[in-house]
């Protein structure tokens, strides 16, 4: 899934309670915040230009870094999990990254993992060329993991609902001690530490705020460092869509990490070419477009689990043709290793008014035990449906193609419903 926006003017930022421009600033004499924020000034990396447009936000932001470096010292010497969506995008990659070395100084070892699989080229070149320290615990697998090893798990641009191994952590028993996502809330979550800002547009910026404070100070001179800043740089620039949708904060985080970050490496990764498989998914969804009402809905059939993420650059694509605000493209995802089959899709749109997540939430509700098929953030979103007991290939090309048909109709026919609410539809389409 993904499933999953805002603006400061300063080196921490929040998403609530701006003050205007020439508002009056509230004092901070006797503020517990006071002493950090004086450490922080007398940092030499530190450049505020606060003014009272951004004093309440700042203020904020520095609180939820000083709980949480209260946390880190606390929890020295434990090892943690930092749990990943199964189909991480660099945004996930490098924060996930930039956590695990802000414990790391807090003598705090630290796992990345992902059930899922990396397909899009970017994201295994940004893996391969900085040497990213990320595992994939494959479902099965995790029957013969040592769990017991883990002091707690950290969700880092999730909130363990897009990752199939939250159940079998949370029957381990292990607790959640840390969340950071920009995505919106998907539910009560009992952790020690939660840092969810829906309306800010990257969970890198957010990371990269923390290293503003000062939770860990970035070494030019160290290659694991300035390899973790072009990571982050290349999260920051995936969810802002290269800062055309940017927000103050974005472009403040990206300022600051230019001083660390390898732009010769970053070139590298973002020159990775598309793979065959993903051009073919491209051109089916050119082929099976419908447009209503300017939204432009594909089905592309049936796709190996490996090239999932041809979905969300076929519909990255679709978004660019002349009188089309919002795609939405979609899929039947096969798991051979879960022998399993599941409707997979994303969304991405232009118009403001749009948001992907509820329109996801209300087109495709919530299972048995809740948890919505779809979600989204600003501007992209996406929904994973399982197939239940339909699941599986049959050997007969006439069953699996009428199997394809009947799902392309009824996911056609959710989203046409909220587009053209007062038209009825037969076979998914008017």
């Amino acid at each position: 899934m993904t499933p999953r926006n805002t603006t400061s003017n300063s080196v921490l930022t929040a998403t609530e309670d701006a003050q205007p421009p020439g508002s009056q600033q509230t004092p901070v004499d006797r503020d517990p915040v006071e002493p950090l924020l004086k450490s922080l000034q007398d940092s030499p990396t530190y450049r505020p230009q606060l003014s009272s447009y951004d004093t309440s936000r700042s203020r904020e932001q520095l609180q939820k870094v000083e709980v949480l470096q209260q946390l880190l010292e606390r929890h020295q010497g434990e090892r943690q999990l930092i749990v990943l969506q199964d189909f991480p995008d660099p945004d996930a990659l490098s924060s996930a990254w930039t956590y695990k070395l802000i414990a790391q100084k807090y003598d705090i070892q630290c796992d990345m993992v992902y059930a899922g699989t990396l397909s899009h080229q970017e994201n295994i070149a940004l893996v391969k060329l900085t040497s990213l320290p990320v595992q994939r615990w494959a479902l099965p697998t995790i029957k013969n993991r040592n769990l017991a090893a883990y002091q707690g798990c950290v969700f880092i641009d999730n909130q363990g609902t897009t990752s199939q191994l939250t159940p079998s952590l949370q029957e381990a028993g292990i607790p959640i001690v840390v969340v950071i996502d920009h995505h919106s809330a998907q539910g009560d979550l009992n952790a020690e530490f939660t840092d969810i800002r829906p309306y800010t547009r990257a969970t890198a910026t957010i990371l990269t705020q923390y290293l503003q404070a000062g939770l860990l100070k970035l070494d030019n001179n160290s290659s694991e460092h300035v390899k973790c800043a072009t990571a982050l740089m290349h999260g920051l620039r995936s969810d802002t869509n290269a800062l055309r949708q940017a927000q103050e904060e974005d472009f403040l985080a990206a300022a600051y990490l230019s001083r660390f970050y390898d732009a010769q490496l970053l070139n590298a990764v973002l020159q990775s070419s598309r793979s065959k498989q993903v051009m073919d998914v491209i051109e089916r969804s050119l082929k099976n477009r419908a447009v209503q009402n300017n939204f432009s809905i594909a089905g592309v059939g049936y796709l190996r689990y490996d090239d999932r993420d041809a979905i969300p650059q076929a519909a990255d694509f679709l978004v660019t043709e002349e009188n089309v605000h919002t795609a939405v493209v979609y899929g039947i995802v096969h798991d051979e290793d879960e022998d399993l089959e599941l409707v997979i899709g994303s969304l991405r749109t232009n118009k403001i008014t749009l948001d992907p997540d509820e329109f996801l939430k209300e087109a495709f509700g919530h299972d048995s035990q809740g948890r919505f098929f779809g979600g989204g953030r600003s501007q992209a979103g996406g929904f994973e449906i399982p197939l239940g007991f339909l699941s599986g290939f049959a050997e007969s090309a006439d069953y699996a193609k009428m199997k394809w048909t009947v799902y392309d109709t009824q996911v056609k026919q959710k989203l046409l419903r909220l587009i053209n609410p007062d038209q009825h539809y037969r076979n998914g389409m008017s």
